[in-house]
């Protein structure tokens, strides 16, 4: 089992991309309702643990896309118990906790 400290936010921000699938840090912010220094941050420390990776977005070469390393977010947000409802989740949800 994984263990180590992340904030909240890197777990809000991880459960949105295993969700969603990749997405830029812009449309993170939008989904999360997160700040976009918060986003930035998160993302830094799950790239950190190897959580997500940085993936290239052919459609804008300026934003990059990010994503979930799918087994161990599962494994992860089971852990902190925010795993429900991860297969699907209405358009527009914001992961606000």
């Amino acid at each position: 089992m994984i263990s180590l400290n992340l904030p909240k936010s890197a777990l809000i921000v991880l459960k949105g991309l295993t969700v969603s699938g990749p997405m830029s840090p812009k449309d993170i912010t939008e989904k999360t309702k997160l700040a976009p220094r918060t986003v930035s941050f998160a993302l830094r420390r799950l790239l950190g643990w190897r959580l997500c990776r940085k993936v290239p977005n052919l459609s804008d070469m300026r934003q990059p896309l990010y994503l979930a390393n799918r087994e161990m977010a599962r494994n992860l947000l089971r852990k902190y118990g925010m795993d429900g409802s991860m297969r699907s989740a209405p358009a527009g949800f914001a992961y606000r906790h």
